[in-house]
């Protein structure tokens, strides 16, 4: 009789723990919604290898950006599979412990969030669509053109459906926009840059847009309810790096490819003229590299991870660094290649820009470089100079200032790029510009 008493009370005691333990999550994440400034933001950065937060502090008059937090978590190997997150749980814990790192180092929680999304049915293009006007003497107004955005948008819809449905095999895959970005707008073949107020028979606009499968979307909206954040935006992880790399100043000027090579993708941008013709994908990152190495040496994963890092920062032994290296580069070639594809794809580009920038942790790898360097893959392309190869430094990105000291390398600029995406997403009620590229971006957001 004794002992079933016990028992009693030991269920009903843990009971009572479980409750409190409840009740505190419950207290906890109410916590952090009170207490959360409204220019707060932060960047979670879900990649393949790694998950990285970066909690920003965005000024709403200028819209620059302090980074006061910085967390980072490693990846198990069955937590992503081809930059689309495979584990949702694992992922959320992952992310959880990032963010608290964060938000101990920043001291305050964050409430807001733009996450990104990467992998190979991300489709990222620029669409151009003429519109003959009924009424060329009427002065072209802001519901006129946004009738005509959401036609560009409706259009790009479409083929990246069509596109989607061809790559997977006949399957009508439900997709939705992430990212707008207006390119240019000609009015009866004259550039304009506030396109209000004109008159004209012709116009002509070129939208970039970005596209995700519902499925993978889904998956990142599930992974911020866990986390009981506010999500601002998904962001196409090239289209994060391009608005890091472009930030707010509006550049007609400058060109260039942004290569962001991940753990399970590298993400190709293409910016011409201040404007981002398009983004390509494909699933090759830094893992294909430690797993050619796994497959030619014998080794197991851990070891192969080792020996490729070792290659850049010199502390592989002497002995193993030729049957590394050629394993690299077998896998360094196809790589290479995959560049080379994706580039050939931007045909409405007269000329390529012949500056290219990398970032992301695969890009730590030295060979990536030297192949670009080296090789003569680009003499097919139209590039009219031979490119030049430079990683993205922090310092280079523009109006985001690191004030945690932790932001040290390029393995960081996506994480940046999606701070700048959250900044471009948040409202302030006391800025009302009357520029028509902010009353444009707006239209693009909503």
């Amino acid at each position: 009789m004794l002992n079933k008493v016990k028992k009693t009370v030991i269920v009903v005691f843990k009971n009572v723990i479980t409750h409190l333990s409840q009740a505190s999550k419950i207290w906890k994440d109410k916590s952090r919604k009170s207490q959360a400034a409204d220019n707060l933001v932060v960047g979670l950065d879900i990649g393949t290898e790694y998950i990285k937060a970066l909690i920003g502090q965005v000024d709403p008059e200028s819209g620059s950006i302090d980074i006061i937090g910085v967390g980072r978590k490693h990846q198990s190997l069955s937590d992503m599979q081809a930059g689309a997150i495979s584990d949702i749980a694992a992922v959320v814990d992952n992310c959880d412990q990032a963010l608290k790192e964060a938000e101990t180092q920043a001291g305050m929680s964050v409430r807001q969030a733009v996450i990104g999304i990467a992998g190979e049915l991300v489709k990222g293009t620029t669409t151009t669509l003429k519109i003959l006007r009924n009424d060329s003497n009427k002065p072209l107004d802001s519901e006129e053109m946004e009738k005509i955005i959401i036609l560009v948008q409706e259009r790009a819809e479409k083929n990246a459906k069509k596109q989607l449905t061809i790559e997977t095999g006949g399957r009508d895959v439900n997709v939705k926009l992430v990212n707008s970005a207006l390119v240019s707008i000609e009015i009866d073949g004259y550039p304009i840059t506030n396109p209000i107020g004109f008159q004209g028979k012709e116009v002509v606009v070129q939208l970039y847009t970005a596209f995700a499968p519902l499925i993978h979307i889904g998956a990142l909206e599930k992974t911020a309810l866990e986390l009981d954040l506010d999500l601002l935006a998904v962001a196409a992880e090239p289209f994060a790096v391009s608005r890091a790399v472009l930030g707010n100043r509006i550049s007609q000027n400058f060109s260039a490819i942004l290569i962001d090579v991940g753990g399970g993708t590298t993400d190709i941008a293409v910016i011409n003229d201040g404007g981002v013709q398009g983004t390509k994908m494909f699933g090759i990152g830094g893992r294909a590299f430690t797993k050619s190495i796994e497959r030619d040496l014998a080794v197991s994963y851990d070891m192969a991870e080792l020996l490729k890092i070792g290659l850049s920062d010199n502390s592989i032994p002497i002995a193993k660094r030729p049957a590394v290296e050629n394993a690299v580069n077998k896998t360094a070639g196809t790589w290479v290649n995959g560049i080379e594809l994706a580039l050939s794809e931007f045909t409405k580009l007269d000329h390529l820009p012949y500056r290219l920038f990398l970032c992301g942790g695969g890009s730590s790898l030295n060979m990536l470089v030297e192949k670009l360097e080296d090789s003569n893959w680009y003499k097919n392309l139209p590039f009219t100079h031979k490119p030049t190869v430079h990683l993205i430094k922090p310092e280079q990105v523009s109006a985001i200032i690191d004030k945690s000291e932790k932001v040290i390398d390029h393995t960081f600029i996506t994480a940046m790029g999606l701070l700048r995406v959250g900044s471009d997403t948040m409202q302030f009620d006391e800025k009302s510009s009357s520029s028509i590229r902010d009353k444009i971006d707006k239209m693009l957001r909503t």
